[in-house]
């Protein structure tokens, strides 16, 4: 799995979002990412570290799910 570093992300359908750091679920030790988003209330959220480097398909393309765009 690649490293997920904090800082702005760019989500495939064009949000920003920031990751504030990673964690370990408590029960299952799985690897998570929290992250704000950077539009609306601005709300924090956490996504398996395995979904955040996911590609998907978008118009017959290959790309990945989050992009990371710069330094917080």
């Amino acid at each position: 799995m690649s490293e997920i570093k904090t800082g702005i992300y760019r989500h495939f359908k064009g949000n920003r979002y920031e990751v504030i750091a990673t964690a370990k679920h408590s029960e299952t030790l799985e690897e998570m990412v929290v992250y704000r988003a950077l539009y609306g209330d601005g709300g924090v959220w956490v996504r398996p570290a395995s979904m955040w480097n996911e590609t998907i398909e978008q118009d017959g393309q290959t790309v990945p799910r989050f992009t990371f765009i710069g330094e917080d």
